[in-house]
């Protein structure tokens, strides 16, 4: 039974399906944690070292299982962590609640400590953003909190002074109009369903093009059948941005893998021929990788009205699910005898999955950050759950991956942040104890959030962490001489021991330095239960090639190696015995 303002926000949670909180407990949100106590039977509170992560981790389990994730801070310095890992989910559609303490009411703004009005910081980021001004409005604002998160696919925030999480149910005054249980907590979808002229329209220009070519992103994750059925129909290779990577299998024949810097050459060679261009959940935002305006026809299907044409200029816009719209395209769509341009597709594709067996089974010493990559794409199983972070470690797992079955990937895609890996990682083997979870990360993103180890090993979670250990920011390393053509300041790591720090935290821990036993450590560490750290001692100066080299990025790289990169002979010998391999 509810009798405090605090067990009226814990109920309303569970009332919504919710049965997973991340968190830190602290003085400020402290009448909650009391609630959570008391109903741990009915949801559950997992302890956190860094507030961050508690907010990729709700981020991961919203993406992950496409319920509404939730993370909890105390007041001041406690909420203001969770910012990053809200505004990952707020560039990434993730929807997710934070709630977050305030000091006490008549004591906010008058300098007392950890005076933050948290409300006020997360304008920004939150779709629904208010402050709990007594017990009788709990519920009513936890309500709509919840609601808009999903509706809208973003942040819903809700802050609380502290001495009103303790106010007994009743004390509060409430106001005429607010009529007890007059709020619902039925969550409906609607139809989304695009317009019918919309969709004859697409279909007239996708039955006209002759080199029809598809952009499938996030938002196509849950239509994969519907997705291979139109390429089919339209000979169409299929192109998926990284938040899209597992839209559909990637070795399907349609498949042409990702596009941009971390993409695949046969991706960039249909996105710069194609005749006509349908996008189906995707906002990738690097435009400079489109067809060029004019080029190609756009169609887009798109879920929020206020991205159609966002990145491409579009003729037919189909507002709605993905899965639903290309059902009522699919039948309207002619059969393209035509399949040269598919072919085309294809035969790069070949050349392409050679090139990474080539790159992905080198056995020179310092091992090639691929071959790991390689290796565990070997062992995953059809059911795995794959995080990774951002930076050269990215591109890696998208090119070296290969989706199929069940499995699902995914990273901080527009906020592009460091340190997600782990913790979309715990959110998963938290969600999901019986599948395979693996953390590809960096030993520069891992170590921002490296405690979450110890969440890890508190919980007995089997959460595998691949750490590729290159002593180097490479990501900011390469994007200093490859774009800018400065030699490389400030991105070298002071080098830690992962197995050491693993095992000081309760984790097992393995090292990876011979190509040769790649394959078998990996086995002997996924085999092994419960948490544990794969360090992977690769060589610093293996380059993430793009699909495609221009004048202007060899020139910027040279100009950095003539201004004196460190170690520029061992990066110049690496990126040329890379580019002969390509060539032969």
């Amino acid at each position: 039974m509810a009798t405090t303002a605090g067990d009226i926000l814990v109920e309303t949670l569970i009332d919504w399906g919710v049965d997973t909180i991340f968190g830190i407990p602290g003085d400020g949100i402290n009448g909650v944690i009391e609630s959570l106590r008391t109903r741990q039977d009915r949801i559950r509170f997992v302890q956190v070292r860094h507030e961050e992560a508690a907010a990729f981790m709700a981020t991961g389990y919203a993406k992950w299982t496409g319920r509404l994730g939730v993370c909890l801070a105390t007041s001041g310095p406690g909420g203001i962590h969770l910012l990053n890992g809200l505004y990952d989910a707020k560039l990434d559609g993730a929807p997710v609640l934070a709630i977050t303490g305030l000091q006490f009411h008549d004591l906010l703004s008058t300098f007392t400590q950890q005076d933050v009005e948290l409300d006020k910081l997360f304008m920004d980021v939150a779709v629904y953003n208010t402050r709990i001004m007594g017990a009788a409005h709990v519920e009513n604002v936890v309500e709509l909190a919840c609601r808009t998160a999903l509706a809208c696919r973003g942040v819903a925030h809700v802050t609380i002074p502290v001495d009103i999480q303790s106010e007994p149910v009743g004390k509060d005054l409430r106001a005429k109009r607010n009529l007890p249980g007059h709020v619902a907590d039925l969550f409906a979808l609607g139809a989304h369903v695009p317009g019918e002229d919309q969709v004859a329209r697409a279909a007239a220009i996708l039955n006209a093009s002759r080199k029809p070519c598809i952009l499938a992103g996030r938002g196509a994750l849950g239509a994969r059948s519907e997705l291979l059925a139109v390429a089919e129909r339209l000979g169409a290779p299929v192109v998926t941005p990284l938040l899209g990577k597992g839209a559909i299998p990637d070795d399907s024949p349609y498949a042409t893998g990702g596009i941009g810097l971390l993409g695949t050459r046969p991706s960039q060679d249909a996105m710069e021929n194609c005749d006509a261009l349908l996008i189906v959940g995707s906002s990738f935002p690097y435009i400079e990788y489109y067809p060029k305006p004019g080029q190609a026809r756009g169609i887009q299907i798109e879920l929020d009205p206020k991205r159609v044409g966002l990145r491409y200029p579009v003729e037919a816009a189909l507002v709605g699910d993905a899965a639903r719209s290309l059902q009522m395209l699919l039948p309207r769509l002619e059969h393209h005898t035509d399949r040269s341009f598919l072919e085309t597709a294809q035969a790069g594709m070949k050349e392409w999955r050679a090139l990474m067996e080539e790159r992905g089974t080198r056995t020179d010493v310092p091992m090639k950050p691929q071959v790991v990559a390689h290796e565990l794409n070997k062992l995953l199983r059809d059911d795995a759950i794959l995080a990774t972070d951002s930076g050269t470690i990215t591109t890696w797992v998208a090119r070296h991956v290969t989706m199929r079955g069940s499995m699902q990937f995914s990273c901080s895609g527009n906020l592009a942040t460091m340190a997600c890996g782990l913790p979309y990682a715990i959110a998963a083997a938290t969600a999901y104890p019986q599948r395979q979870v693996v953390a590809f990360v960096g030993d520069g993103g891992l170590t921002m959030l490296i405690g979450e180890l110890a969440t890890c090993a508190k919980y007995g979670l089997d959460v595998k962490v691949i750490v590729i250990k290159n002593n180097v920011l490479g990501q900011i390393k390469w994007e200093q001489m490859v774009f800018l053509g400065n030699p490389e300041y400030v991105c070298e790591l002071q080098p830690i021991d992962f197995v050491t720090v693993a095992r000081g935290m309760g984790v097992n821990g393995w090292r990876i330095e011979d190509p040769a036993r790649c394959g078998e450590i990996l086995r002997e560490a996924l085999m092994t239960p419960g948490p544990g750290v794969i360090e992977a001692v690769v060589d610093p100066h293996e380059p993430p090639m793009p699909p495609r080299i221009d004048v202007k990025q060899a020139a910027h790289f040279a100009e950095a190696l003539a201004r004196g990169t460190p170690n520029r002979g061992k990066i110049a010998l690496t990126v040329a015995a890379d580019k002969v391999r390509e060539l032969v």
